[in-house]
């Protein structure tokens, strides 16, 4: 099963400005896919056809009338549900907001949409992004693309309906790894930009770095093509400073169509766990043998990490301020409310002090001072994206990995914040498959600010894998999930605890 809908995004906006498809017939594709596949994977949540169509002939005629109304004119994209879009509900994956309907696009998508983008739908998320597996008692639990039992990650959904050939386009979110984790286990890519590159008025805390918004699609071209977009300057956001009359980000022929690496002058660091990450033994041997692939292709290749000490303790006291600071309320008036990843995190922030949250942010200072250090003997990181082969979703989280407990519900995300900790860009890209037939995320790291590095590194290793049969991106059977029951009718589905 394959048609217009898998085609690429770059590849569609040549068609459409060929006038050799219509957005139309585009969108109609999508929505078709979307009927087909999506009842086994509960990917996309909320659809807006009616809007999405009128918005489709709108394009169309532009088009014909020989206007180019942005980057991504005519193309259907969808929308992470923690994503406030105007007009179409936005719930956060709580039942607080079921009903909620914006009145406005939030900033990261009324960029999309100004470039042209189709926007038709929203995809699901964990409750207020809390956790690595994108389940909620709104919409129930995402599945798997390669096998609907078990989970997608999380918390950005549209990893899976990207996967299905539901969208060439999706976005997402990352504080975790909630852009990379979700590309892993579903075989697409997705990027965490550097802070302050996708500007966004809505973190809670302006200044903290923690969580950004970003691209997910495909392949890298088309990932590059939607941060061109979304890529911007906001002076609602204190971490997308600027000098005055330099467009630092708002300049998309940085991003849009990222240069091939000369992998051949670069060198190359890999690390399979950072010094600390839970990573298991499985995915250690797919990692090592991935590296014994790669080093070829690079000038050197060397086992190496940046002193990341003390990440976890870190990364536990930011995260628990933040989602003490946007949930403690509710957690007092209405617990009930709340599911227990949000409870949890809200526990913990109570239970911190002033010292912790100092302690944990001169950690996270010395990290980051850590990474400079670190990249200026090599030129680009590699480790594995998640620390673990996907898992049932009915798992709240993995409560142990090779047998070994958790520290938290999120510790199995260590690979993807010790990154996000310094703020430094990286990608995760599909690197064929794991030790059980499900897809292995490779997550590539650049220097600070090195964006258009990881990009162009990530566009020469995908290039350079795209004719292996077993390291390309692996493609879930469709025709298989088009017969399978729904994922609706499975034991636990909506099942918050």
């Amino acid at each position: 099963m394959s048609g217009l809908c898998d085609s690429s995004a770059v590849e569609l906006r040549r068609l459409l400005a060929a006038r050799a498809i219509s957005p139309v017939e585009l969108l109609e594709a999508c929505l078709s896919r979307i009927a087909t596949i999506n009842p086994a994977v509960n990917a996309v949540v909320t659809l807006d056809e009616p809007g999405a169509r009128t918005a489709a002939k709108k394009a169309e005629a532009a088009i014909l009338r020989g206007e180019d109304r942005g980057a991504l004119h005519g193309l259907p994209v969808l929308i992470k549900d923690t994503q406030d879009t105007a007009g179409l509900r936005s719930t956060y994956g709580s039942p607080l907001l079921r009903d909620n309907v914006p009145v406005a696009d939030q900033g990261s998508v009324a960029r999309l949409r100004a470039a042209g983008a189709i926007i038709f739908g929203k995809t699901n998320t964990p409750e207020w992004a809390a956790g690595g597996n994108t389940r909620n008692p709104v919409f129930g639990a995402t599945g798997n693309p390669f096998d609907p039992m078990r989970s997608a990650a999380g918390s950005s959904g549209g990893a899976v309906a990207l996967a299905c050939g539901m969208a060439p386009l999706a976005s997402g979110s990352d504080t975790g790894g909630s852009l990379r984790n979700p590309a892993g286990f579903s075989g697409i890519v997705g990027m965490r930009p550097s802070y302050g590159l996708v500007a966004s008025e809505k973190r809670a805390f302006g200044w903290s770095s923690l969580s950004t918004d970003g691209p997910m699609a495909r392949n890298v071209a088309d990932t590059a093509l939607m941060l061109s977009v979304m890529a911007s300057d906001d002076v609602r956001d204190p971490l997308a400073y600027t000098l005055p009359g330099e467009p630092v980000r708002s300049r998309a022929e940085r991003w849009a169509a990222p240069r091939p690496a000369d992998l051949g002058k670069l060198r190359l660091a890999f690390t399979e766990d950072f010094g600390f990450a839970p990573t298991e033994q499985a995915i250690r041997r797919v990692f090592r043998d991935r590296v014994a692939r790669l080093a070829p292709l690079f000038a050197d290749c060397r086992e190496a990490t940046p002193d990341c000490s003390g990440a976890d303790d870190a990364f536990a006291v930011l995260r628990a301020g933040l989602f003490l600071a946007m949930h403690g309320k509710n957690y007092k008036e209405r617990p009930e409310m709340l599911g227990p990843n949000v409870r949890a995190n809200v526990e913990e922030g109570l239970s911190y002090t002033l010292e912790d949250h100092g302690r944990a942010a001169t950690t996270q200072t010395r990290i980051y001072r850590a990474y400079q250090t670190f990249f200026e003997t090599c030129d680009v990181l590699i480790s594995p994206t998640i620390t673990l082969s996907p898992r049932p979703w009915s798992e709240l989280y993995p409560a142990e990995i090779d047998g070994v407990p958790t520290k938290s519900y999120f510790h199995w995300l260590a690979l993807a914040y010790a990154v996000t900790l310094p703020g430094h860009p990286a990608i995760s890209i599909p690197l064929g498959l794991d030790e059980a037939g499900l897809p292995f995320g490779l997550q590539i790291v650049g220097p600070r600010g090195g964006d258009a590095i990881v990009l162009s590194v990530a566009a020469s290793i995908e290039a350079s894998f795209a004719g292996d049969a077993q390291l390309c991106r692996p493609v879930p059977g469709l025709a298989r999930l088009a017969a399978a029951p729904p994922l609706s009718a499975a034991p636990g589905f909506l099942t918050w605890e």
